[in-house]
């Protein structure tokens, strides 16, 4: 009697692993994405230079903090722009106020975008031509179409996630 519970196990162990193997790749792709605004440079460390683009870099200094993040995303996708492609984020309510107000508080500097996609990577810095109130930013990756397309799957996914997990008021 005290083999069969063992065995029951293991064949329970060694389902899963096949079951789990057999789910595809493109489920489990989650991907984050933080927006850093430029800044002057901080000499107490409150922010950093990155750069910007891989072919021909450009250094911007960030801020330390992102001022909004993939929890403030509701919907990502890949949109056909001027000949090419951009990505284009859609913001919930906060991200939309995040987004306005740093737009109009800082015109003329760029915003950083810092994207995690199975590798982290900054994509790409837009200057800011004006406030940004329809709580849209759409941007032009330094990346390929195949990976912009995986890093919106991904921030779709957790946009998803977050929107099951949030707290839905009955109070009418």
């Amino acid at each position: 009697m005290k083999v069969w519970p063992l065995h029951f196990n293991i064949i329970l162990l060694l389902l899963g692993f096949v079951l789990g193997c057999q789910t595809p790749k493109a489920d489990k792709e989650i991907s984050a994405v933080r927006l850093h605004i430029e800044v002057n440079p901080d000499v107490l460390g409150g922010s950093m230079v990155v750069a910007v683009c891989r072919a021909a870099p450009v250094s911007v200094n960030v801020d330390n903090t992102p001022f909004v993040d993939e929890g403030d995303i509701t919907r990502a996708a890949v949109v056909d722009w001027m000949g090419g492609f951009a990505i284009q984020l859609e913001f919930n309510y906060h991200g939309k106020l995040m987004l306005e107000n740093t737009t109009r508080f800082y015109p003329g500097r760029r915003i950083a975008v810092l994207a995690e996609f199975g590798e982290a990577r900054w994509l790409a810095a837009p200057i800011i031509g004006r406030p940004i109130s329809n709580g849209q930013l759409v941007f032009t990756p330094d990346a390929t179409r195949e990976e912009a397309e995986r890093f919106a799957r991904g921030l779709n996914r957790v946009a998803a996630k977050v929107a099951g997990n949030t707290f839905q008021s009955t109070i009418k």
